[in-house]
């Protein structure tokens, strides 16, 4: 997806969250609807979630999430997925279970996981990142990714006065990684 497409989607979502608040103001409030229950998942020895966990070592078995847990990583992490990968490490040695060690900490996380380094994604992918990446990107495993950083296709008339007091912040985040250095899990002072 382009920078101006992600661009675009931002406005539009805005654009969009706004309508939806207005036409709620207009009803006199409304309900957010219940959330689904997560899938239940049957383990021998689960290690709850939480933020009793505090170092990858804790994760000795299948993680069971709360129930309304949203994360990415309680709907792909199954128990086929733990059998298959605890205890591998990736290339730079960063384990499987420091990649799930925060959103299994933090159950109110979105997606949950963190690659240890870009091969991460290759050697993990199968059953989990894969699932992971095309479900929060809409980017399949065989897409490929096209660049338009071109600002002028954007359509984004100004926002009216009552829309633009009702943002607050927005943020577009880039990120560029070294290859062959570990990302953020794998991070040490050497």
């Amino acid at each position: 997806m382009s920078m101006t497409m992600l661009v675009q989607d931002m406005y539009d979502g805005v654009k969009a969250m706004i309508k939806r608040e207005m036409e709620l103001r207009a009803e006199g409030g409304g309900k957010a609807p219940a959330p689904a229950p997560a899938p239940a998942t049957a383990a021998a020895v689960p290690v709850k979630a939480g933020p009793h966990l505090k170092k990858p070592s804790d994760i000795t078995g299948f993680v069971e999430f709360p129930p309304n847990t949203k994360s990415l990583l309680c709907k792909y992490l199954t128990k086929d997925v733990y059998e298959k990968y605890k205890g591998k490490k990736d290339s730079c040695g960063v384990s499987f279970e420091q990649m799930i060690l925060s959103g299994a900490q933090n159950v109110d996380s979105g997606i949950g996981t963190y690659a240890g380094c870009h091969k991460s994604y290759y050697e993990f992918g199968p059953g989990f990142f894969d699932k992971i990446v095309e479900d929060y990107h809409k980017h399949g495993v065989n897409d490929k990714h096209i660049s338009n950083m071109n600002y002028q296709e954007l359509n984004c008339p100004p926002f009216t006065e009552d829309e633009a007091s009702r943002i607050l912040s927005t943020r577009i985040r880039v990120g560029r990684n070294l290859a062959d250095f570990p990302l953020g899990p794998g991070i040490t002072k050497e």
